[in-house]
Formats: C-alpha cells, structure tokens, sequence
C-alpha cells in the first residue's frame, strides 16, 4: 500500500520502496499546477516501486497517465529510475541539469563494459587489494554491465537551468545549483508562503543535497576522457552555504522526513566535514593510499563490515576528501610508481 503524505499547498510525498537498500525508500514529491500534476524525482526502475508509485498517485485521485512533467533532482537511479516509463505512459518532460544530463548520455552510449573498466582503473590506483578488484575483472568479462542499476534511464529532454523559474504553470519553483553528491544536483525552491505561514522562505525539495539524519555520500563522475581534477567536496560546501542563506521555512528532502531550520542543519554537516578533514590531516603523517585513508575513516559501521559495493563508494568518498586538502594545501600528492599515496603538508 502506497503511504501519501500531504504537506499542504498542492504538495505531497509519496514513499517509495528501494529494493534491498538500507535507505528504504524514495520520497517521490507531487506538486499540483494549472497544467497538470508535476513529480520531483520519480523512484527506482522496479516493478514494485512503479506499482507503488501508481496506487499513490491513485489515492491521490490522478494517475501516472495524467503526469505533465517530472524534475530530476539528480541522475540516481532511486530519483531518476522510473522517469522513463512515466514518459511512455504519459508523454510528460524530464528536466535534469545538464552536467547530471551528461552523465546520463555517457553511461547510455558507453561500450559494454567501459564503466566496469574504469571504476577498476580508478580501484587499481587507489591502491585496492587484489581481492577486491578480481570480482569487477569477472563481470566486465562476463558481460554482466548491463545489469547495473542506471544504464537504462531516460535521458531528459529539458535542461534545468540554475536560478531560473522552472516554467510550472500557477507555481514559482526555482532551481538552485547543489553539486557535490552529484555534479548536476539542484535543489527546487517552492517561492511561496507556507501553507501553516512557518517563518521562512518558502520551501526547498532538498533531493539528496539536505537530509535530516543522513550525511550525503560527496560523487565523483567524471569522464574518463576527461583529465581535470574537480573538488566535489569543496562543491558540496559551498553549496550548502547557499541552501543555508535561503532560510527556507521547510525542507522537503527525498529521504527520511521533512524539518525546519535548514541553517542548522547545514551547520551540522559543515562541522561534520570539518572534523573529518582535520582527522584525515592527522592520519597522513605518513603517505597513505586512497584505499588506506578509506579503510581508516570513521563510517557508521567498522570497515570490515561495509559491504562490497559500498566500499566503492566509501574509496571515492576518501578521494573526495583528499583533493580538498590538496586543494586547501594541507596534503600533497607523493611522486613514485604504484598507487598514488597522500601526505600531510
């Protein structure tokens, strides 16, 4: 049974289910307009969530066939899995920002395993064990890519462009430039006064960007054509400033609940990060690999209990981490063959 929160002021959120996720569930947002009902994210590309996605907008007394348009916070596939199968049943836009956008036709056109490919490179110079790299060696061979999660989704047909109104017909939603957990993530500032009149601005669908219990995991997705060194983190600070200094009344974000005092919570993470670049500086008294830092972080479990997949994402959370000391010239690259090793300066 799909569970539909109303927020008041023609919005609601409708919780849908990530398959064996320990996240649970996306928050798939509706927003009503003169033109039809508009969906902020979309949910995973599963049959279950689908079926989830359609009994709630039923109760909702509309369907997926009725859907103008739908806003992709970011290209995740728990945001932007179904977007393509609401386009087939409806006809309905996707907007998503160009550099997310991107990403998207990237991973639509790349050779079967040219991604499997690349995240062993990346592994392999981070200074993964062996152990850990013969599992993606197997699958890239096995031609198992296509099972990914990702690779089948829409590619959008509009472009969400930062500080403009999207053109929502009755409502004013502004997009806001988020990067950090994704290169292309906005959040979506509803610039209308709350239905229950909380101070504040508005409200903010915070996507991944803002979550109430949750510190976002910072992404890497580059080109692999592409040799420029990014600082996602640094982005991701930045941004959250931002989203601190709207004040808005209520945060909408795609998991977990909604809540108020946006600028605290950004404190909180900006503290969060804070604490963890000093404790990272600390630990590269000696040169240490990306693959060590990792290990080494704190996480909320012990490193040998994070699953697979998502000591991948941990490495690349590290990484992020280190080119921000690089960056702010407290670490410094280590010249020399193998992996590539980070020390304190």
């Amino acid at each position: 049974m799909a569970q539909v929160t109303g927020h008041g002021g023609g919005v609601w959120s409708l919780k849908v289910p990530i398959p064996d996720n320990p996240l649970g569930h996306t928050l798939v947002h509706l927003l009503d307009t003169d033109a039809g009902p508009v969906l902020i994210d979309t949910g995973w590309d599963d049959p279950a969530s689908w079926d989830t996605l359609a009994d709630g907008l039923r109760a909702l007394g509309t369907s997926v066939t009725d859907i103008h348009g739908v806003v992709i916070t970011h290209h995740h596939p728990d945001h932007h899995g179904l977007s393509g199968k609401v386009r087939e049943a409806s006809g309905a836009w996707i907007a998503m920002h160009a550099a997310d956008t991107e990403v998207v036709r990237r991973t639509r056109a790349s050779r079967p395993g040219v991604w499997l490919g690349y995240l062993t490179a990346k592994l392999t110079a981070a200074g993964a064990p062996e152990e850990h790299l013969t599992p993606l060696r197997a699958a890239r061979a096995s031609g198992r890519t296509r099972t990914l999660p990702g690779l089948r989704a829409a590619l959008p047909d509009r472009e969400i462009v930062p500080g403009d109104l999207l053109p929502l017909a009755g409502r004013r939603l502004r997009a806001i430039w988020t990067p950090g957990h994704t290169p292309g993530h906005v959040c979506l500032h509803l610039e209308e006064e709350h239905p229950a009149r909380l101070p504040g601005n508005g409200r903010l669908f915070s996507g991944d960007h803002l979550l109430p219990g949750i510190t976002p995991h910072i992404g890497l997705y580059e080109d692999p054509d592409d040799t420029t060194v990014t600082d996602p983190l640094g982005d991701y600070l930045d941004s959250l400033e931002r989203v601190a200094r709207l004040a808005p009344a209520e945060v909408l974000p795609a998991h977990q609940h909604a809540f108020t005092d946006a600028p605290a919570r950004v404190r909180e993470l900006l503290d969060h990060h804070e604490e963890r670049l000093t404790g990272l500086r600390a630990l590269l008294a000696t040169p240490l690999t990306v693959w060590q830092v990792a290990e080494r972080m704190e996480w909320n479990r012990p490193w040998a209990e994070i699953p697979y997949g998502s000591r991948n994402i941990a490495v690349s959370e590290a990484e992020a981490h280190l080119r921000r000391l690089v960056k702010l010239g407290h670490a410094e690259a280590v010249p020399g063959d193998g992996p590539l090793t980070y020390v304190a300066v």
